[in-house]
């Protein structure tokens, strides 16, 4: 496929799904939420690898927790001091996706309580996130993540999109991340559409069909 013929597709686009950390918001909420409970250094290696698939996702996903350590009270009070920092153009891209009608999802490896700030402020529909979910022990205590999401391993993502393409009869749904999960998502996407405007990672750069490092290319190419 062409940098051409991804360009068209996305101009066809019936659905977008776009990766959270590092796309649709300028930082990692997992890293963030290491630097919140003092930990971020180690916590960021994990990060880089997963991302630049040399580990699997879910062995990088219950290390950085296993770090962590989150308690309940932890993330309630993380996310009443930590406002979602959304990438540079990226509210004016989704609002030119709404014109047009066109559905739209989050799909993340992070976390649907991280994540349903930035659902909200961006008008998403919560039920269009497709995220994993944290445990709690009923005093509170850090009690592991949901494995049954799909999001929680490697190949979510994937998973996540041929479910939205057979319940939808979506024709052209396309996936917008930094990530090597991301990319290993199209197909079944129609295309993948590589972002770099925080991180440039360089799996993603160089096997992408169509890199860009800001959305304004997106949205011009929808004028």
């Amino acid at each position: 496929m062409s940098v051409e013929e991804v360009r068209k597709l996305w101009r066809l686009a019936d659905a977008v799904c776009f990766d959270v950390d590092s796309t649709v918001c300028k930082d990692e909420g997992l890293d963030e939420l290491a630097k919140f409970c003092g930990v971020e250094k180690e916590v960021v290696a994990w990060t880089n690898k997963a991302m630049s698939g040399g580990v699997s996702f879910r062995e990088a996903l219950s290390a950085r927790l296993d770090i962590i350590q989150p308690t309940y009270c932890q993330l309630s009070q993380f996310l009443q001091n930590h406002k979602p920092l959304l990438s540079h153009k990226l509210k004016e891209l989704v609002s030119l996706i709404k014109e047009k009608n066109r559905d739209i999802y989050l799909v993340s490896g992070g976390f649907r309580s991280i994540i349903e700030p930035v659902a909200c402020m961006l008008d998403i529909p919560t039920q269009n996130i497709y995220a994993n979910r944290l445990k709690f022990y009923y005093n509170g205590d850090y009690a592991g993540f949901d494995t049954d999401q799909p999001t929680s391993e490697s190949g979510g993502k994937t998973k996540v999109v041929e479910l939205l393409i057979k319940k939808n009869k979506y024709k052209n749904l396309i996936m917008i991340g930094d990530g090597a999960t991301d990319m290993e998502a199209s197909p079944p996407a129609a295309a993948f559409i590589g972002y770099g405007g925080n991180i440039v990672r360089e799996k993603v750069k160089s096997q992408a069909k169509w890199f860009v490092t800001d959305f304004q290319d997106l949205m011009d190419e929808l004028m």
